[in-house]
């Protein structure tokens, strides 16, 4: 699902505007990235937990040449999903 996929769901669901649901789309994810950058983590009961993790520096290898590499430090986000959710992923 796309983000206009979204924004048309949206629409369809409540009935506002295309403008509208932009917007609300919009702020719904700019909320969430801002949060995740603080640190804190995103939790939807009954859907799942976004959070940002480090990943610890490691050595790599370029692809072209063969040259070992260092990869620095950096965060990633992963999402852990609820467990209703992963039991209607599977139905089970």
């Amino acid at each position: 699902m796309t983000k206009l996929e979204t924004v048309k769901s949206l629409r369809q669901h409540t009935g506002i505007t295309h403008l509208q649901a932009v917007d609300a789309v919009e702020i719904f994810i700019q909320s969430i990235k801002e949060t995740l950058k603080t640190g804190k983590k995103v939790s939807f009961v009954g859907f799942g937990t976004f959070r940002v993790k480090p990943k610890r520096p490691h050595k790599g290898r370029n692809p072209r040449t063969g040259e070992s590499i260092q990869v620095p430090m950096k965060y990633v986000v992963v999402f852990k999903p609820g467990r209703e959710f992963r039991q209607m992923v599977n139905n089970v």
